[in-house]
């Protein structure tokens, strides 16, 4: 591959045979930044959703629009893990094994089939938006903002799917900077659109709760035309080529019977949550339940302060593990994944001590409705009990997944969120009348007993001799 950019020479043989707690560091802090300002634009964005309050709008509807716009763009993230998922976990494997050649064919085969996956996504997000917002209580005024919302947004999935799956072959080769550079453009030019058109900036008039999702669509299609021009281009070994553009029917089913459970998991997960989110809709009647959502989305948006880094851990886990079991070093991949998890575990306890004395002061900071503040200050403490498990749960999963084992983790969640979380949040939150705090509570049980068995799982370590 004379015609492609080269790898530094020292990345492949620190991710063999270096120090294992560089290593992991070293990969995970690209994709930390990449997070935080992932973090910076969702928590933004409410913050903005949270100044349109005073447009004379329901009662935490901007901030209600904007977080049910956030779970229906986390339907798409995870349906495009279909494809992502295999990615990663097919070329860490043969960049590995010194199969170069081989990892740029999986990766041009998956930016193909993210191109057909982001028509598909942008079709079931625009179709399910009317539906979506009549399962989250949305009537008359609310349901139409939200369903424009909603639509709007969903036109940049065609163009984020390939941001997405090409940072996920990108960081199958090692290369954590680049989708951190891409992607944390994206989420700078994501701020600053949607304040100018949220607030307006000379010529330009104010658009209010429509400058948000203006700003997350444009974004969003830049992310995807980048990476292309990148790739296109030739980066860290990996180009695109039109010969394998086009998919060999042996590579395509490799990456997706890897990404298929990824993928029913991705949408089977969204679905237990969103059932989960009608419950949070439906905790109290009129404002004060209007209320309870608002403060949950804010509570959902201000706790990816700690999931986001576990995210980045787990992309660091997976392409260590992936590499290394690609070399034959199980147990150097098996090691990989316990530092992770210790590593990401500070952070954790840093989030929980800001959610359990911080509380006041972020729910004052991101809304000026008291109601708001009144349910949302007392239920994020609750936060603060399930950090380091669910650091632990992410990371381990993750690391999993890295491997080629997308089975196990699909049983652990579906178990979790549709034997646990929803049983126990309707009951606690609307039988015991326990509100947003009982519903949370459920959230607890839920996350502290799928990062035990996750554990144990990984621990067995079967996980390791699944053939990709």
């Amino acid at each position: 591959m004379s015609d492609t950019a080269t790898s530094r020479p020292e990345e492949p043989q620190r991710l063999l045979s270096g120090d294992l707690r560089r290593t992991v560091l070293w990969l995970a802090l690209p994709a930390l930044a990449e997070q935080f300002l992932n973090f910076c634009v969702g928590l933004f964005d409410t913050f903005l959703a949270g100044r349109a309050s005073h447009s004379g709008l329901e009662v935490g509807l901007a901030t209600s629009a904007v977080g049910i716009s956030a779970y229906m763009s986390w339907l798409a993230s995870l349906l495009f893990a279909l494809v992502g998922t295999g990615t990663t976990a097919l070329v860490s494997r043969s960049w590995g094994q010194g199969e170069h050649a081989q990892a740029n064919r999986f990766a041009n085969c998956s930016l193909t089939l993210a191109g057909g996956l982001g028509v598909l996504i942008f079709c079931l997000l625009y179709g399910l938006a009317p539906w979506y917002a009549r399962m989250q209580n949305m009537h008359g005024e609310s349901y139409d903002i939200v369903v424009n919302y909603l639509r709007t947004d969903a036109i940049g999935e065609l163009f984020y799917g390939f941001c997405l799956i090409g940072a996920a072959a990108l960081r199958g080769t090692g290369d954590m900077r680049t989708p951190m550079v891409v992607l944390g453009l994206v989420n700078i030019l994501n701020i600053i659109v949607s304040s100018v058109l949220t607030f307006g900036y000379g010529p330009i008039e104010p658009w209010g709760l429509r400058g948000i999702v203006g700003g997350t669509v444009t974004a969003r299609v830049c992310g995807g035309l980048m990476i292309l021009w990148l790739l296109s281009s030739g980066i860290s070994n990996l180009k695109l080529r039109l010969s394998e553009l086009v998919p060999h029917k042996i590579d395509v089913m490799r990456i997706l019977r890897i990404g298929a459970p990824a993928g029913v998991d991705g949408a089977l997960m969204w679905f237990g949550q969103s059932i989960f989110l009608m419950i949070i809709a439906r905790l109290q009647d009129a404002d004060l339940g209007k209320a309870n959502m608002a403060a949950h989305m804010i509570g959902i948006e201000v706790e990816a302060f700690t999931y986001l880094p576990a995210v980045a851990w787990s992309y660091a886990a997976a392409t260590v593990i992936g590499q290394n079991l690609g070399a034959n070093e199980p147990e150097r991949a098996r090691r990989a994944g316990h530092i992770a998890v210790l590593q990401c575990s500070v952070i954790a306890i840093i989030g929980a001590a800001v959610y359990l004395f911080g509380a006041p002061l972020i729910y004052h900071a991101m809304t000026t409705e008291p109601a708001v503040w009144s349910v949302g200050i007392p239920a994020m403490r609750v936060l603060a009990l399930y950090q380091i498990p669910l650091v632990l749960l992410i990371v381990y999963l993750g690391a999993m997944r890295g491997a080629g084992d997308t089975f196990s983790p699909l049983v652990i969640n579906l178990s979790g969120v549709f034997l646990i979380r929803i049983p126990l949040g309707y009951l606690f939150g609307i039988v015991l009348q326990g509100g947003l705090i009982g519903a949370w509570s459920a959230m607890v049980v839920d996350v502290s007993l799928r990062a035990l068995i996750t554990w144990i799982r990984y621990r067995q370590g079967r996980w390791a001799q699944v053939k990709v």
